[in-house]
């Protein structure tokens, strides 16, 4: 049995205190609780022309109050003002109007849509010349006061917006660009400021332009928690600094080389035999640019995992309207081979029968048959982009039951309903969702913590058995702090 020193029981309790919050049973704090939004004047230009129904219009309302809730609102913090237009330009409230995010929220709610037609170019004249003045409670140009507009618009302007974009980028404007279902993706480019991945944003209807909101907060981020909120490439631990990280290791762990991931002391892999089967929807709403993005995340998985006869094997299963089993476990050998056949797969094209491609890979894919291994761990990571086209409940069911492990990805219009009925338990840890393609990238560096089971001979003890020591330990400290702290305030109080 391996002895461990008192040395060794406090560093292991304080890194597993390290680890995120769901290992000690917290709940996660929220982004507004782990960021300091920067100060901005920031102008909203809405687009409510007849197009935009008054339904959906009350989901634009719903954006604006999620990112207005993250903000630091305040006369020397946030400044937010709401510019609606159509064929004319209403200015709902100037940047001096409110002081709080109370009424700031009450006065997002009272704006009704306009109805007629769509003169971008008219609306962002307007915020230049006058939405950001001083009369209207704009501040002077600082380097430490942002000043941003959003525009969100689903159609394609009766006006020109290259023009009066520039005039306002040149002026320091930065400038978003959310575009809504049939909404003219050049205009889009023309308003926005650089780097334009990061300025345009596109989903496919109002109903999901809420989720874009978090991209909001974090833009608007000032000093987060990189580690709480889950933003870090760290397999084990991450100790959060200021605005940055770095990764460590639990007890009986050493970190490699990539400053990253970790190995078991005995010099393995710490990886156990896992047999891993991605299920990728090629349905027509995926599109073949994003298609592409979607054979990017696999491969930044594969790159991730110990590929071999003992460790791990990768199947891909691509369904539409039918399910087509691009390779079988097994087939491939090397990380190299599996991620040019990934590259080298086509996009089928059709509907979205989710249903069918989880009954498939209880059917087929976990088989002996199929070169599934019978002690190996079964991992499904099924990626959609939509609402299924036919039942999935018993098939995803059977599949938690069998013991498979299952994480769901959905991005644009999945249906985050369907995405935890095929997640397995905890449902938090295993599924996950975004707003845009380009984002999946950040899945992929969640997924790669999540996917195998960690063989750990050395490790210290149990979290169950160590958390009541931990959570002593982080109490005794805090009475330290405490202490600490009465002190110098009364030495303060003597030097004044």
């Amino acid at each position: 049995m391996r002895v461990v020193s008192g040395t060794s029981l406090v560093l292991c309790g304080l890194l597993l205190l390290l680890q995120p919050p769901r290992n000690l049973g917290l709940t996660p704090q929220s982004r507004g609780h782990l960021c300091r939004t920067r100060p901005a004047d920031l102008v909203f230009v809405v687009d409510s022309s007849r197009s935009v129904r008054p339904v959906e219009f009350e989901k634009v309302k719903v954006f604006l109050s999620q990112v207005i809730e993250s903000l630091d609102v305040g006369p020397n913090a946030t400044r937010v003002g709401v510019v609606n237009y159509a064929s004319a330009v209403k200015q709902e409230f100037p940047l001096r109007a409110h002081s709080s995010k109370a009424a700031l929220l009450q006065a997002v709610r009272r704006i009704q849509p306009l109805s007629t037609g769509t003169m971008t170019g008219l609306a962002l004249q307007f915020a230049i010349t006058k939405a950001f003045s001083d009369a209207e409670g704009g501040r002077s140009r600082s380097p430490d006061i942002s000043k941003v507009v959003i525009v969100v618009t689903d159609g394609r302007p009766q006006d020109s917006v290259r023009d009066v974009s520039a005039r306002a980028r040149a002026s320091g404007i930065e400038l978003f660009a959310i575009g809504v279902g049939r909404v003219d993706k050049a205009t889009l480019r023309q308003m926005a400021s650089e780097p334009q991945d990061e300025h345009v944003d596109y989903v496919e209807s109002y109903s999901v332009i809420e989720k874009l909101s978090k991209k909001f907060q974090e833009a608007f981020c000032l000093v987060s928690d990189l580690c709480a909120t889950g933003d870090h490439d760290c397999e084990q631990v991450c100790l959060s600094s200021p605005g940055s990280y770095t990764c460590a290791c639990h007890e009986g762990f050493t970190l490699n080389s990539d400053g990253k991931t970790c190995n078991v002391c005995s010099g393995g892999s710490g990886s156990s035999a896992t047999d891993l089967v991605f299920l990728i929807d090629g349905s027509k709403s995926v599109r073949p640019e994003n298609f592409e993005l979607v054979k990017k995340f696999i491969n930044q998985i594969v790159d991730t995992l110990d590929v071999s006869d003992r460790l791990a094997q990768v199947g891909l299963v691509q369904y539409s309207s039918s399910v087509r089993q691009e390779f079988p476990l097994g087939r491939f050998h090397t990380k190299k081979d599996i991620k040019a056949a990934v590259r080298n797969m086509s996009y089928m094209e059709k509907g979205t029968m989710t249903g069918a491609a989880l009954k498939y890979l209880i059917d087929n894919s976990f088989t002996v048959s199929s070169g599934a291994r019978p002690s190996a761990q079964k991992v499904g990571i099924v990626f959609t982009d939509g609402r299924s086209q036919d039942y999935i409940n018993d098939a995803a069911k059977k599949a938690k039951d069998l013991g498979f492990k299952m994480f769901a990805v959905g991005v644009g219009n999945a249906v985050e309903d369907e995405l935890r009925e095929i997640a397995s338990e905890p449902v938090a840890e295993h599924y996950f969702y975004t707003a845009d393609f380009k984002t999946i990238n950040q899945i992929g560096k969640k997924l790669q913590k999540k996917i195998c089971v960690e063989e750990d001979p050395c490790a210290c003890e149990s979290i169950v058995r160590f958390q009541a020591k931990v959570e002593g330990l982080l109490q005794a400290l805090t009475r330290k702090l405490e202490a600490v702290s009465k002190r110098l305030t009364v030495l303060e109080n003597r030097v004044v």
